[in-house]
């Protein structure tokens, strides 16, 4: 008897919220000092993959694909993807910042750099 493994193309987040891939966390400093496991602070930064069709046509919501952000772990919903993953389905709410690049000298907004 063979069993046949269900494999996943893509994930997409339903309702209000965003797939994100966490950022590893961080072993040392800036300085180069290396932290050890028991002073680890948890990381709740990553990247967008997927965002949701809701948040998508949602004019009030400043979230795109590949957005960095920070966001709250509470709430946050592991996907069992693939082994060493790192994706979580995140509600928007829990979205708490959105890292944004600054125009250059003399750039105005949205003109390419």
């Amino acid at each position: 008897m063979t069993t046949k493994k269900n494999t996943f193309e893509t994930i997409e987040p339903v309702g209000a919220r965003v797939l994100v891939l966490k950022d590893e966390p961080k072993r040392e400093t800036k300085g180069g000092i290396a932290l050890p496991d028991a002073s680890e602070i948890p990381v709740i930064t990553g990247r967008i993959v997927s965002i949701s069709r809701q948040v998508e046509h949602d004019q009030d919501m400043p979230l795109r694909q590949y957005d960095k952000i920070i966001f709250h772990p509470k709430n946050a919903i592991p996907v069992d993807f693939e082994p060493d993953n790192q994706l979580y389905v995140v509600p928007v709410e829990d979205v708490v910042a959105v890292f944004r690049k600054q125009p250059g000298p003399g750039k105005k907004t949205g003109e390419p750099e």
